[in-house]
């Protein structure tokens, strides 16, 4: 299936998050973050390309989502009309979010694997942002129940950058099994309408050397080309091809 996403002259909006716990950039800074590195790479050469769009950054590490309160379920399942001030304030966070990624025509995410899975920013952020009524709908007919992505309306693209210490987490790997990282949070996106999602990875950050600077120079290579790519620089339209 091929779609037409945006003309090159029309703005978009890129919404950008990072989650890592290293605050600096992986090679640039002491002790700093590859997925950081990656993700700012991808963003620098869209923004590049894009001066015009709209862009929003977020640091989920250094501000992190609250984990989800414990009235937040009765408040997302009560009508708006019938919450209460508390139920209310129970979503305003999660209204703030999920508003940015509704804006969002490209999203980028820089997320390192933590102990086989997302660091817990950025599951707070997923907990928060996959939301009924607002990113997903559900429908019972004759006892069946069916759920509807809410942003399907239009065509959105979600480019995940990740960094692992170990190899063999990719699809077809040794370890693919273990990876719960970008393939949990690919499901999320994709639960709530993303069609069009990409996964660069950097392997190997402890074995070190030679292995992972080839590593990061190929993720590096795949995000420089996915932001010319995408942002329509080489091409006079940009092309989406439904995963």
């Amino acid at each position: 299936m091929r779609t037409t996403m945006h003309h090159p002259g029309t703005p978009l909006h890129l919404l950008h998050l990072d989650s890592s716990a290293r605050p600096g950039r992986g090679g640039i800074e002491p002790h700093g973050s590859w997925s950081r590195r990656l993700s700012h790479a991808f963003a620098s050469r869209w923004r590049a390309a894009r001066p015009h769009d709209r862009y929003t950054y977020r640091d989920l590490a250094l501000q992190p989502p609250q984990p989800m309160p414990g009235n937040w379920v009765q408040a997302a399942f009560t009508p708006p009309a019938q919450r209460s001030v508390q139920l209310q304030a129970a979503l305003t966070e999660s209204d703030q979010l999920v508003a940015e990624l509704r804006a969002a025509d490209v999203l980028v995410v820089g997320l390192p694997m933590y102990n086989y899975g997302m660091p817990a920013a950025l599951k707070a952020w997923a907990d928060l942002v996959v939301r009924i009524g607002e990113t997903f709908a559900i429908t019972r007919t004759d006892g069946v129940t069916s759920y509807q992505p809410l942003l399907s309306d239009r065509p959105r693209r979600a480019l995940l950058v990740t960094s692992r210490g170990a190899m063999g987490f990719g699809a077809g790997g040794d370890y693919a099994a273990l990876n719960h990282a970008d393939t949990a949070l690919r499901a999320v996106l994709e639960f709530i309408g993303f069609t069009d999602i990409e996964t660069v990875a950097a392997e190997g950050e402890e074995t070190g050397g030679a292995v992972f600077e080839a590593a990061v120079a190929k993720a590096l290579e795949q995000v420089e080309r996915l932001a010319v790519r995408w942002s329509g620089a080489e091409q006079p339209a940009i092309a989406m091809h439904a995963a």
